[in-house]
């Protein structure tokens, strides 16, 4: 088995510190990757305007508008573009779980940036498409998702979920009535290398609720399994033409 290729996967890196940029970029490059550097907000905006890139390695403190700020523009302008966001300090890590971002991952500075490159590389994992077959289309009730399109809607209304988001329905809609843990979701959705909170679960289930949900505050597909985690109850028997 060859190593992955990575050299299709383009990275944008927006940190105003340009050494940190450059060490960043060092280790990436080192590992395949294609990156674009960004100094401040405005930059990195531009540059997603105008290139096909595929993961955001996006810092908080930057001079203009912040990284929170810009991380609502991408999730508006670009909801399948992966965002990594980088903070200096722990208080932020509330803030960046926090339903109206929609950060894919995050990481704390000082980090190792080998670390930051198996990140990335997960990240890049949940957002690849499987190769087309007849399995490719999922419909259960009001639901269909389109694996291959990457795509998911109700009532035939396309719902823009977050590649994160993504890879956690799909991890449901393939197994109906299954029960996961938060370890057991952390390890298949981020890598059994991920080192944060496991909260992040807790967030992505909020906001996948707060999308897909008739009432989230009273869920009725993704429900929570009391001392042990989140389980897809299978919505069949709801009848949607289609």
């Amino acid at each position: 088995m060859g190593v992955k290729d990575m050299s299709n996967n383009r990275i944008l890196i927006v940190e105003d510190e340009e050494h940190i940029r450059k060490f960043v970029k060092i280790n990436l490059e080192g590992s395949g990757f294609k990156v674009w550097e960004a100094g401040s907000g405005e930059e990195g905006l531009e540059i997603v305007r105008n290139e096909e890139i595929d993961v955001v390695l996006l810092d908080i403190m930057l001079p203009g508008i912040d990284g929170f700020q810009v991380c609502k523009i991408l999730r508006e302008e670009f909801s399948k573009i992966g965002i990594i966001m980088l903070t200096a300090k722990s208080q932020d890590i509330d803030k960046i779980m926090g339903l109206e971002y929609g950060t894919d991952d995050y990481m704390v500075k000082p980090f190792n940036p080998q670390e930051l490159v198996l990140r990335v590389k997960s990240l890049v994992r949940r957002m690849e498409k499987p190769k087309s077959n007849q399995s490719d289309i999922i419909i259960d009730g009001p639901f269909k998702m389109d694996k291959y399109a990457r795509r998911f809607f109700k009532d035939n209304e396309d719902v823009e979920l977050t590649p994160t988001e993504f890879s956690i329905m799909r991890l449901f809609v393939e197994n109906p009535g299954k029960a996961f843990s938060r370890d057991e979701i952390l390890n298949l959705i981020w890598g059994e290398d991920f080192i944060g909170d496991s909260k992040i679960v807790d967030v992505n289930i909020r906001r996948l609720r707060s999308k897909i949900e008739n009432n989230p505050s009273d869920p009725k597909y993704i429900e929570t399994v009391w001392g042990i985690g989140y389980r897809w109850k299978r919505a069949l028997g709801e009848n949607n033409e289609n």
